[in-house]
């Protein structure tokens, strides 16, 4: 424990000024606006000179006016979590949280991360892509029911349907396509829902997501009191350690480096399934990853810093 606290206020020593970038463009404003001010607290009475950069319009003159030494991102969705600042923040040579442009980039669009991960052999749901304007064929033209309909590029379950019959289809579709130009059809996986975070490589303890609601959606992300998030997870030791494996395999398979969070499915063979990687998880009082760390005896201001360390690694 000393070794760490030690290592920690090392991180802080060196931190310097320290942007913490949110807001932007993206659907998922909001969250970010509250993700990135929750970090902006924490750092602040972790010691650090922390201060908010809120991504408005002119993003360039905004970094310029503060001149940060480094910037914590909590920006969700695209044009913070899909590679575009990260590239920025490279050409201005300033070192930054999380994962570099191409994990950044393979693990926002959900069609390709899983392409990638089947090219590897790791498991996830079977697809189908549909692209706005063209006809939806192949074997979902009489899907194998449920399945979910998503935006490839989009997060916070946002335009996300749980199809179990063939009449709602066509208007899961339509509301996927409001939210991008290319969506996912693909096979629900009838089981529980887990999600696990890494942090500096290493993985936090999984956590089990349970709603009332047909599955675990915007509403049940950030607005419901009827969630439950089991960690204990409820797994056997096996079972944590292939899911653990798994996901580890996940996350560097797409290049992801620093911090984020897998979420798969268990079927009711046992058998897990990836459903997707977030490169910025949320950060904010609703949020997977704090209760993850939070289990493993991290609390938010130590979890925070930890984060800052990543932008600190070799790129």
């Amino acid at each position: 424990m000393a070794e760490n606290h030690r290592e920690l206020s090392e991180v802080i020593a060196r931190a310097g000024r320290v942007a913490v970038l949110m807001g932007g463009h993206s659907a998922e404003r909001d969250i970010s606006l509250k993700s990135g001010q929750s970090v902006v607290d924490a750092l602040i009475r972790a010691g650090v000179d922390a201060r908010p950069l809120v991504w408005d319009s002119d993003l360039l003159g905004a970094i310029n006016e503060h001149d940060p030494d480094r910037v914590f991102i909590a920006l969700h969705g695209r044009g913070g979590e899909d590679g575009t600042v990260q590239g920025l923040l490279q050409l201005l040579d300033l070192p930054y949280t999380g994962s570099g442009v191409l994990g950044c980039a393979l693990s926002m669009d959900k069609a390709r991360s899983k392409q990638v991960w089947l090219s590897m052999g790791l498991a996830t749901p079977d697809f189908q892509i549909a692209k706005r304007g063209a006809v939806i064929g192949g074997a979902f033209d009489n899907p194998v029911l449920p399945v979910i309909v998503k935006p490839a590029n989009e997060g916070s379950s946002l335009g996300v349907s749980l199809v179990s019959e063939r009449a709602e289809l066509e208007s899961a579709i339509e509301h996927a396509f409001e939210f991008d130009d290319v969506i996912l059809i693909e096979q629900w996986i009838r089981g529980g829902e887990y999600t696990m975070g890494i942090v500096d490589g290493k993985p936090l303890p999984i956590i089990k997501l349970e709603t009332p609601h047909a599955f675990y959606d915007y509403e049940a992300k950030y607005v419901a009191d009827t969630t439950r998030y089991l960690c204990p997870c409820g797994l056997i030791d096996s079972a944590i350690e292939r899911c653990t494996e798994l996901c580890l395999e996940a996350f560097d398979a797409l290049g992801a480096s620093g911090w984020g969070r897998v979420d798969f499915m268990m079927d009711d063979d046992a058998r897990p399934w990836l459903i997707e990687l977030n490169t910025v998880p949320g950060m904010t009082d609703h949020s997977l990853v704090p209760m993850g760390a939070a289990a493993a005896g991290i609390d938010f201001e130590e979890l925070v810093v930890r984060i800052l360390a990543t932008s600190m690694d070799e790129r």
